[in-house]
């Protein structure tokens, strides 16, 4: 009987050891568009987070960024989709969590380590719910070729004046085009454009969130500024800007044969493989001396969790540790340009990228005007504000026109500025 007794005791922990085992025992399968990130999740991300948490085994399987919605869409929608979503800012994620495919994160602990401004693309319109942890941000600014600084006689622009002086002087040296964008493409002259220097004449967020508000037009004086300026670049952008195409902007800074390119973050990394000369950068230059910095570090990459994941409690530790400062660390330095959200101390490797980070402790930070709420209808304002902004520097509309357009279109479905 002793006998019996013994080994369905045995067979009771046999059991419940198993049970305890499975329970712990997870794998995370991530969802992502960052294919070309394969490689750094498989050497680095994942071997420090499994190092540190035994039991949960990650898995990264991305799909083509072009066909990351639909494919992620199909999965949702079959229950076959992974654990763990990567998220896009703003209006795609915030149709998945309204569909109840994002789980609300604002209790998570790791979220203390983030601004509102960096919650702003993964946040309900209310700001009451929070579904995606921040990753990363794209800082927008100018880069430099600092031979040509040098060789010219110029030094780093910090007010506006500063800054065309410093073009005309390149112009009227003639060895290099001042300033290396084309018009072609139109997307880089809001972006690199409009929206790079545009925060320090709205004040950031104070008057993007105005504008969302109603208080604030896009008549008034803080937003057709930035078109004043941007009416001034045609003259140093060189020959043939208008039919000059993204590709041929990187080649011809690249190269050495321009001095100034107006840039995001994601430059660093090719910039740093096709330069000869040292490089380095400088945030968008204020109206007048003393008046406060403001940069776009616009958020780019958040990660959430798949309200239907089999392993919510391994997902919540993942999504913790992807808060961290040890995550920031190494998913900055191996993606020089792709700038952490987080209030954790981070140090970068790639000096041209630590020099743009190094902005936000004298800048405030803000994102794109447009991003949030104020292109769901027809017309787009995004759109608008790309072609509007071409426009300008072309000469073909004065920067109150082409304010008074974009003004227009949103009044014509965007109730608070009607």
């Amino acid at each position: 009987m002793r006998h019996i007794t013994l080994k369905g005791t045995l067979l009771a922990t046999t059991l419940l050891g198993a049970t305890a085992a499975s329970a712990q025992d997870a794998e995370l399968v991530i969802e992502s568009w960052r294919n070309d990130d394969l490689a750094i999740w498989q050497d680095k991300i994942i071997p420090a987070f499994e190092a540190e948490h035994p039991g949960i085994t990650l898995k990264f399987t991305p799909s083509a960024p072009a066909e990351y919605n639909a494919v992620l869409n199909s999965k949702l929608d079959a229950g076959s989709a992974g654990d763990i979503i990567t998220c896009r800012p703003f209006d795609a994620s915030l149709a998945l969590y309204e569909a109840g495919h994002l789980t609300d994160l604002s209790d998570l602990e790791g979220m203390s380590n983030f601004s509102d401004v960096a919650k702003s693309g993964w946040s309900t319109d209310d700001g009451s719910a929070t579904y995606c942890v921040p990753m990363a941000s794209v800082i927008h600014g100018f880069i430099y070729n600092k031979e040509a600084f040098e060789e010219v006689g110029v030094e780093v622009p910090e007010t506006g004046e500063e800054f065309f002086a410093v073009l005309e002087k390149f112009k009227e040296d003639g060895s290099y085009i001042p300033m290396a964008m084309g018009t072609n493409d139109q997307w880089e002259a809001a972006t690199m454009g409009y929206n790079n220097i545009g925060p320090n004449y709205w004040k950031g967020e104070e008057g993007r969130n105005a504008l969302i508000a109603g208080d604030q037009k896009l008549t008034d004086e803080p937003w057709v500024a930035p078109f004043r300026q941007l009416a001034k670049w045609g003259d140093y952008l060189g020959d043939g800007f208008e039919a000059q195409t993204y590709p041929d902007s990187q080649n011809i800074f690249t190269l050495g044969r321009a001095a100034i390119y107006p840039a995001g973050r994601w430059e660093i990394s090719g910039f740093n493989a096709q330069a000869l000369f040292d490089m380095g950068a400088f945030p968008p230059p204020v109206p007048a001396a003393g008046d406060t910095c403001y940069i776009s570090d616009h958020t780019d990459i958040g990660i959430g969790m798949n309200a239907a994941t089999e392993h919510p409690e391994a997902a919540r530790t993942f999504l913790n540790w992807v808060a961290s400062s040890e995550f920031s660390n190494i998913f900055a330095n191996a993606l020089p340009g792709f700038f952490p959200l987080s209030n954790a101390e981070v140090t970068l490797e790639d000096p041209l990228a630590q020099e743009f980070i190094s902005w936000r402790d004298d800048c405030e930070s803000s994102i794109r005007s447009t991003y949030q709420i104020l292109s769901r209808g027809t017309p787009n304002l995004e759109n608008d504000t790309w072609n509007a902004s071409v426009a300008v520097i072309k000469g073909d509309e004065a920067p109150e026109e082409a304010a008074q357009r974009l003004q227009n279109g949103l009044a014509s479905w965007y109730e608070p500025q009607q």
